[in-house]
């Protein structure tokens, strides 16, 4: 499967990985840095979703989308993300997802907006039962200076190339190859959200993240998934 990340702005959170430890799947514990780990609130535009030699598709297969995520490792010591949540404004897309990979994808109202320097994205969910007000999310960045040379953290949080989750009753890893993110580093202008708290993460992100980065994107190819 292939697709480009485009746009992308990562938000994190320090936080004691007891507390993420059960939200993780059989099998993997939480990633760790400097004695935390951290929960992602990851907003870009996906673009042109394809498969194997076919080209991306331009309209199905590109959207905004909006993931909350952590950071997994498996007893191989393969390194991951976990997803809590992701909104994506596709419908089929998302039903696609839910079925085949069990991904806890959500149908959501979502734009992204540039203005210079300045990203706005902005998301709600609309699928029934989602609550009232439903959850979503509203951040703006002003992109900054470029990062000439990850710190280790930055390498942390963004050098991620597998993906952990449950299919089929046991926990498998996908894992996925695309050059090293360019990475800006970003001013937080706004953000207002409720999808931590609603991925069972409540008053984490309360306070302002404790990393903030931008990056342009890069095109990714998945490969199959495979027992953890």
């Amino acid at each position: 499967m292939t697709q480009s990340w485009l746009d992308a702005t990562f938000l994190h959170w320090a936080v004691d990985p007891a507390v993420v430890a059960p939200l993780l799947p059989p099998g993997v514990v939480p990633d760790v840095i400097d004695g935390v780990t951290y929960v992602g609130l990851i907003a870009f535009r996906m673009h042109r979703i394809g498969w194997g030699p076919l080209p991306g598709m331009p309209y199905l297969g590109t959207f905004p989308e909006t993931n909350v995520r952590l950071y997994s490792v498996d007893a191989a010591g393969r390194r991951g993300v976990v997803f809590r949540s992701l909104e994506a404004s596709r419908l089929l897309p998302v039903a696609t997802a839910r079925l085949f990979f069990r991904l806890p994808y959500r149908w959501a109202r979502m734009s992204v907006h540039r203005f210079g320097d300045v990203y706005w994205y902005a998301s709600r969910r609309r699928e029934p039962g989602s609550g009232s007000p439903p959850p979503g999310s509203l951040i703006g960045v002003r992109v900054t200076s470029p990062v000439e040379a990850p710190s280790p953290l930055e390498h942390f949080l963004t050098a991620r190339w597998r993906l952990h989750f449950s299919l089929g009753g046991r926990t498998v890893h996908m894992p996925n190859a695309h050059p090293r993110w360019p990475l800006f580093r970003a001013q937080l202008l706004a953000c207002d959200e409720d999808l931590v708290a609603a991925a069972g993460l409540k008053g984490i992100a309360a306070r302002p993240p404790d990393s903030v980065l931008f990056s342009p994107g890069v095109p990714v190819r998945f490969g199959r998934p495979a027992s953890a």
